[in-house]
């Protein structure tokens, strides 16, 4: 296992769940003041930026579920998407400690009442109703990944800037319900360092599931064989 492929992506995790779950923490500061919008666009520029930065290195995956449904497809081993796991909670973990770290001087409230960024159902959301909803939007990321950056027909100079948009998106649609994860690196960092756990379960089924079934579906009814050299 490349020990590279292993630090970028911790350090391109990090940088994501540091701007992003830092954005809801924000926005708690600011009484409102970022909204669904800025959040949503906050994470969407943050990991579109990470897997342009990181995508060279270790593939840009940000993300357990990613990583999962690509082994799955037989596009990584195993081994290397078990590191990836593993760096990816690691860096959320860390950049969970650095809000900690931040709000807990500046607006303790943070901590309390925003968890740090980490995500949580709606009153009204039962837990299934949020592990579908988790597993839907994760379906519709894997799906872009598999398309923009996996696929060798995949304009892959575009694969960071579709991935990003696709998280926006999803925000914008479940933000208010689920908090929108897609991401267990994403929803483990900023808990752990809140010690809100909550639901945290919704927040690796869903998008596990959803991130397998994307993968399946692309890579055995989309994808075609890459063509053999002459």
């Amino acid at each position: 296992m490349n020990w590279k492929s292993a630090l970028a992506e911790f350090v391109g995790t990090f940088g994501f769940v540091a701007i992003g779950a830092g954005a809801v923490a924000a926005d708690a500061y600011s009484r409102g003041g970022l909204g669904i919008v800025g959040i949503a666009i906050a994470h969407g520029l943050a990991l579109g930026i990470m897997i342009s930065a990181f995508g060279a290195i270790s593939g840009g995956h940000l993300n357990p579920a990613v990583s999962i449904a690509l082994a799955v497809a037989g596009r990584i081993g195993w081994l290397q998407a078990a590191a990836h796991v593993v760096a990816q909670v690691a860096g959320g973990i860390v950049a969970g400690l650095l809000l900690r770290l931040v709000y807990a001087q500046v607006f303790p409230e943070a901590v309390v009442v925003a968890h740090l960024g980490a995500p949580a159902l709606a009153r009204e959301v039962s837990f299934g109703t949020g592990v579908l909803i988790e597993a839907v939007m994760t379906f519709f990321l894997v799906t872009v990944v598999f398309g923009t950056a996996v696929d060798h027909r995949a304009p892959r100079s575009i694969a960071g800037f579709g991935i990003g948009l696709i998280v926006c998106a999803d925000i914008l649609m479940g933000g208010f319900l689920t908090g929108a994860a897609m991401n267990p690196a994403r929803a483990i960092g900023p808990a752990f360092a809140a010690e809100f756990w909550d639901n945290q379960l919704v927040y690796w089924a869903g998008p596990i599931a959803g991130g397998i079934v994307a993968a399946l579906l692309y890579e055995y009814v989309f994808a075609e064989k890459e063509p053999v050299a002459a």
